[in-house]
């Protein structure tokens, strides 16, 4: 058996092959551009590497053209955690001396010694790895959004606090068109509490609001005019400057979001599976996105649902020596995954009859806080979208939570 191990960099990777006894058999230093990547290939060939006998190859990263150019073989590539590397350089070299070639190397016999105790890269479609680009991208450009909505929240409560409570009663307030029209035309205070009527109304048509704009335009030019604390002038303009800065980055965040949402609805729906995922209470279009994002459609990626549910830190863990012992949650996970599953277990709660019977178990008899039984109940759906997705089948409430399905028809008879 040959081994390969690739120690990836931004422009440069140095290769390493080694036989079954740990002997090195020859090294490159190629780039990262089609020429290094056909040096890549003659080197493999030259050592036996065929598609009825591929040579396995170790790399610290999972994505990349790179990888792209691997995926179209049949190697079967293992995306090493640089952690894990690092832990196994010790083995070689106690000096603790580092160097590419010396990576290479290392990533190479982590194969030859436990290729069994690492996995491959799964073999997922094109169109679940589109799926997956997009649903990352939603979810990343979500994030980004609102974290810049709350350091313009942030901003606001150190000298527009009359903006919050305007926007207040509004769903994702600060994200709204409306907000950000009325925020552009008054930076400040002082010049919020001169806008007009007209000039309310004229920001609200222009954000998109067709219905009760006067009514709303009365509202805003009360509170915009009650009495508040205000920063001295010159500093009050000043901060003014600043939130407008951060409103033109929220404004492109939300736009991003909102872009990319869409790209995300026109997808999914062409995954063979997602009826089955859809079917699912709790899972719509970007959170069964994100899930399938995650788990891919390998149906060989999981050896049995155990492993999904550790893979996405629903399954508890538990530590013991000696006479003690301790279950705790899972801290090591796929975070986008834990995420979507988060969301999923808090929307079926009020989608799935069985669902909340679970969940109220899980709180009354066993007693969880809110976030473990969202956690048992993610768990527990997790497992059943696997064997779904193992057998073709679509959800049903009444295989899937029999106990909590008797239980609600009982308690609305």
């Amino acid at each position: 058996m040959i081994y390969c191990g690739i120690d990836w960099a931004e422009r440069t990777h140095d290769v390493a092959l080694v036989d079954h006894c740990g002997q090195l058999l020859a090294k490159r230093h190629i780039t990262d551009d089609a020429a290094g990547y056909k040096i890549l290939m003659d080197l493999l060939a030259e050592y036996g590497d065929t598609e009825e006998n591929p040579i396995p190859v170790a790399i610290e990263t999972s994505r990349g053209l790179l990888l792209a150019v691997l995926r179209t073989g049949k190697w079967q590539v293992f995306a090493i955690n640089p952690m894990a590397a690092a832990r196994y350089r010790d083995r070689y070299s106690v000096s603790r001396k580092k160097s590419d070639p010396g990576d290479a190397l290392v990533l190479a016999n982590i194969l030859r010694t436990d290729m069994h105790a690492h996995r491959p890269l799964p073999q997922d479609s094109d169109l679940a790895r589109a799926v997956a680009v997009l649903a990352r991208a939603q979810q990343d450009a979500t994030w980004n959004r609102q974290q810049i909505s709350n350091q313009l929240r942030s901003l606001l409560r150190e000298y527009y606090p009359s903006a919050l409570a305007a926007f207040e009663s509004w769903r994702n307030g600060l994200c709204r068109p409306e907000a950000h029209e009325l925020l552009k035309a008054a930076p400040t205070p002082t010049r919020a509490a001169r806008l007009t009527r007209t000039q309310l109304q004229a920001a609200l048509k222009r954000a998109g609001r067709q219905r009760g704009i006067a009514a709303e335009s009365d509202r805003l030019q009360e509170v915009f005019r009650a009495d508040w604390a205000h920063q001295p002038l010159l500093v009050e303009e000043a901060l003014g400057k600043q939130r407008l800065a951060i409103l033109v980055q929220l404004q492109a965040a939300c736009t991003a979001a909102d872009d990319l949402a869409k790209a995300v609805e026109e997808a999914f729906p062409e995954y063979p599976d997602a009826e089955i995922i859809l079917s699912f209470p709790g899972l719509g279009v970007q959170i069964g996105a994100r899930v399938l994002a995650e788990i891919g459609d390998d149906r060989t990626r999981f050896a049995d649902a155990r492993g999904l549910k550790a893979y996405a830190g629903a399954s508890p863990i538990t530590r013991a020596s000696g006479k003690k012992s301790n279950i705790t949650r899972r801290w090591v996970k796929n975070d986008r995954l834990n995420h979507a599953g988060y969301l999923w277990a808090f929307s079926a709660i009020t989608a799935s009859p069985g669902a909340k019977a679970h969940y109220r178990k899980r709180r009354d008899d066993h007693g969880d806080w809110h976030a473990a039984a969202q956690r048992n109940l993610f768990n527990r759906m997790l497992g059943q979208l696997y064997h779904c997705l193992r057998h073709n089948h679509t959800y049903d409430e009444t295989v899937a939570f029999p106990d909590g399905s008797v239980a609600a028809r009982a308690a609305v008879a």
